[in-house]
């Protein structure tokens, strides 16, 4: 086990040790703009209680640690430093301890991470921690529950903007920073929070400031400043307008909502570039990735997705960083409510009032595609070191959780939900907590037994699929009615949920003409009397989403949705719908083709932007991996030419414009068919009126273009060197990348290898470069799958863990097809996965659980090729 992997026990045993008053960090980031710069100045004091004798240690990841003092005592760092640890021996009751040293800028997203924009050369620099890397930046004890309060100082170059979770207090010279003429930036302290929530934003950003305003009934008012923050590059793209409506919207809702005023000072926003994930609920200082911002402009699914996030990370202000949980195992008691809260907020407090269609159609798949691995966990999870809680980031604990909270809610009423989450913040405030700990106010407030309930759905794994069982008469009436559970992983849960009955109406729509409330018990069926008599012919399972399931179809219903599902009057009864099928493509229970032919019959006519994005995307993956080989290259076919059919006659500067265009060019990727008309739009010898072709759908063509060539192509490579030196910005940066290895030549494929595999790349250009090695016929991409599991462990060892993971997943062969005849089971890079796994029994157990995964989504691929029409 490196040392650098605390376990939940070590944290345990810290925690009995250990209570953290306050942190003091001093960051000289004046060496940033110096390219050969790999380090900079960091300074900790730390003061805690300890028992006294006892000893323990602090976190750090460093170049370099040139002091550590104890108690006014220094020490030899060599005598102290283990390294990722600094050991701490013959503790008092009340102890200081400073730390001072060099940590290193990060090109991985982890850490103080470092962007130079290529557009103009200027250094940017912010924070990202969550679960373990504040350790990368300076020494602390990383772990959720010894929370502390912070005060940063940042010496940074003058003229760039500073932020973090608090105030500032005071700027002054800094005449004692590593490089001459900068800043001093003081911060005042922040509430008790966790040290993954801290943060440091610092760079020549562009800064738009605003303020929210309250009035509370008692005639209190309080006041939060705002501000956004991008890249200098980025300000023509920063809607503030609009990102300052959603947050005054957002802080309204939950202030009230919770019945517990923002409690963090400030409410800034940070768009941030190559961010590896979509937010993070830094409290005062929230960052999001910049592909928030829209300089190709976007859809209203688009839009509507960063408003969810916004909200999501607003309510973590309350659910993460006002109470917190005590180890990583309860992460759901955050991200679980976040992602609930963020749909629940979109529809309460904005214009988005699809956002629980976009959650049960989009998010719920993601939940039951993770749910369904080798790999799947309960809601709280067992997670015994911070390798394993870097990975339950996943669907369960962010879809299946919220998901789960909608049942709970369903089961306990609102009011009563809502009551607990008001009682929680105040019991817990600015402190830690586990299941126990909301169930208990959960109880208070509905007076319910929900620990059975509890047991049921956050303490097991697995999906439950739910189906009709009809039996029906000459006429078409039913005669008798049941609900099914088939149960995930053996485990019968209980239901709360409607039933939807729909009947053909005006204009041939299919209207609903009535709901029936089941509740099915922990067991495999429950009969549903009310059904007997009805002659609809599209039954709905799980009306409105109450619950967390598959459905299936009855026979009649499938026949009607297959025909008539543009013809749903009702959008989530259209989501479930499509949500139904689509699982029964995944489980190899309805054929690719026929997924395909709904998208192309209903799926170009559906009016939600989210629906259509989605049925759409879900249609590329059954073409490419579902839909065996032969079938293939028609599949592809007719959807691209139906998209293109569209694309030309959609309406101009509408959202399925720009949907129909980035479809076109993804498809593209694989049928060169339409090349010649896509160049034509390029080199403008052919417009689409009302289409921005923006740099990223520009270069998504070009794309498309360079993975289809045949062989050399002078001119090809002529006009891709043309546009390359014309677009000097991140987005041309990464898509220059990506299209040089999406090349279909031996060459660029081993240029592409070497790159992947080598350490120059930051966590964007290897993801884009990985994209495009990705792309071209098998025989190009067949030499490197022994060298792939040749390099697993190396890798692994090397990289940092997120590197590590999008290098492992990223090159897994996962593209592999199933020759006719040939057992799905046997195939040879399943059997190849199969070997590495029982040779690296040892391996840690993150990258085995990737290639687990990997190997399942292959063989559920294989499987449905093998069960599909030939």
């Amino acid at each position: 086990m490196r040392n650098d992997n605390l376990t939940r026990s070590e944290a345990a045993d810290r925690s009995e040790l250990v209570d953290v008053v306050s942190y003091d960090v001093l960051l000289d980031l004046t060496t940033a703009p110096d390219p050969q710069a790999a380090s900079f100045r960091s300074v900790t004091t730390v003061r805690f209680a300890a028992e006294e004798g006892a000893q323990t240690f602090l976190d750090f990841i460093a170049e370099s640690v040139e002091s550590v003092t104890v108690n006014g005592r220094e020490h030899d760092p060599d005598d102290l430093v283990e390294g990722a640890r600094i050991r701490l021996p013959s503790l008092e009751a009340t102890n200081e301890v400073t730390v001072a040293g060099r940590a290193l800028y990060s090109r991985s997203g982890e850490g103080m991470h470092r962007f130079v924009d290529p557009a103009d050369g200027r250094t940017y620099l912010y924070t990202q921690y969550e679960p373990a890397d504040a350790r990368r930046v300076f020494a602390d004890f990383e772990q959720p529950d010894l929370k502390a309060s912070f005060r940063f100082t940042v010496l940074a170059p003058a003229g760039w903007e500073v932020s973090s979770n608090g105030v500032r207090m005071a700027t002054s010279p800094a005449p004692d920073a590593e490089r001459p003429g900068a800043v001093r930036h003081e911060f005042s302290a922040t509430e008790r929070i966790s040290t993954y929530i801290t943060t440091v934003l610092a760079g020549p950003y562009h800064r738009v400031a605003g303020e929210w305003r309250h009035s509370f009934e008692d005639g209190s008012r309080m006041s939060v400043p705002l501000a956004l923050y991008c890249r200098a590059a980025m300000a023509e793209h920063l809607d503030a307008r609009e990102l300052f409506d959603l947050t005054r919207q957002g802080l309204t809702f939950f202030t009230e909502l919770f019945g517990y005023p923002y409690p963090f000072g400030k409410y800034e926003q940070a768009f941030v570039p190559e961010y590896n994930l979509g937010a993070m609920e830094n409290p005062g200082l929230v960052t999001f990735t910049e592909e928030y911002l829209f300089p190709d402009g976007a859809t209203r699914a688009q839009y509507q997705g960063r408003a969810n996030t916004l909200l999501h990370e607003m309510s973590h202000m309350w659910f993460g960083d006002l109470v917190t949980m005590s180890w990583w195992d309860d992460l759901w008691l955050k991200e679980s409510f976040a992602e609930f809260m963020g749909a629940h907020a979109s529809v309460q407090a904005t214009d988005f009032e699809e956002a629980w269609i976009a959650f049960a159609d989009r998010r719920k798949a993601w939940a039951y595609r993770q749910d369904q691995l080798p790999t799947t966990h309960p809601v709280v999870a067992d997670v015994q070191d911070l390798e394993a809680a870097r990975q339950n980031f996943d669907g369960i604990t962010y879809a299946k959780g919220a998901a789960v909270l909608k049942q709970l809610v369903a089961y306990v009423g609102y009011g009563p939900f809502v009551d607990a989450c008001r009682a929680y913040f105040r019991r817990h405030a600015y402190g830690s907590t586990t299941l126990e700990d909301f169930l208990a106010v959960l109880e208070e407030a509905s007076g319910r037994d929900v620990r059975g309930w509890a047991e049921c759905w956050l303490s097991t794994s697995g999906v439950s699929t739910l189906a009709l069982d009809l039996a029906r008469d000459d006429d078409g009436a039913v005669t008798f009615a049941a609900l099914l559970q088939e149960p995930g992983d053996g485990v019968l849960r209980p239901h709360r949920l409607l039933l939807g009955g729909y009947e053909r109406g005006p204009g041939d729509l299919l209207v609903r003409t009535g709901t029936i409330g089941v509740d099915l018990p922990a067991e495999s069926s429950v009969e549903v009397p009310e059904l007997v008599g009805s002659t609809a012919p599209l039954l709905v399972v799980n009306e409105e989403d109450l619950t967390y399931a598959k459905t299936r179809l009855d026979p009649v219903s499938l026949t009607t949705a297959l025909s008539s599902l543009s013809s749903v009057e009702d959008d989530m009864a259209r989501a479930q719908l499509w949500s139904g099928l689509w699982n029964a493509t995944r489980d190899a229970e309805l054929d690719p083709g026929d997924w395909v032919g709904a998208v192309l019959d209903h799926g170009f006519a559906e009016e939600q932007a989210g629906m259509f994005a989605n049925a759409t995307d879900h249609a590329v993956e059954a073409v490419e991996r579902f839909a065996p080989p032969a079938r293939r290259d028609h599949l592809r076919g007719r959807l691209l030419d139906a998209t293109v059919r569209r694309l030309r006659r959609a309406d101009p500067g509408s959202d399925r414009q720009l949907a129909l265009a980035r479809l076109a060019a993804r498809l593209a990727r694989r049928d060169c068919s339409h090349s010649g008309w896509l160049r034509d739009l390029l080199t403008g010898q052919d417009t689409l009126p009302g289409l921005p072709l923006g740099p990223e759908l520009r270069w998504s063509v070009w794309t498309a273009l360079a993975a289809t060539s045949h062989g050399a192509d002078p001119e090809l490579e002529t006009a891709l060197e043309q546009e390359h030196a014309a677009d000097r910005t991140r987005t041309g940066q990464i898509a220059w990348v990506r299209t040089s290895a999406a090349r279909p030549t031996p060459e660029a494929k081993a240029a592409a290898w070497s790159r992947i595999t080598g350490d120059e790349l930051s966590n964007d250009l290897l993801s884009a470069t990985i994209t495009g090695f990705r792309l071209g016929p098998p025989e190009l991409l067949e030499p490197y799958r022994e060298p792939y599991f040749a390099m697993l462990q190396e890798v692994w060892d090397r990289r940092s863990i997120g590197m590590a993971t999008r290098t492992v997943q990223g090159l897994y062969p996962s593209d592999a097809d199933l020759e006719p005849g040939r057992d799905p089971g046997h195939h040879p890079v399943l059997a190849r996965t199969d070997l590495w796994l029982r040779d690296q029994s040892a391996a840690p157990a993150a990258l085995r659980r990737i290639l687990i995964e990997e190997r399942d989504h292959l063989l559920r691929a294989l499987r449905a090729q093998a069960a599909a029409r030939p």
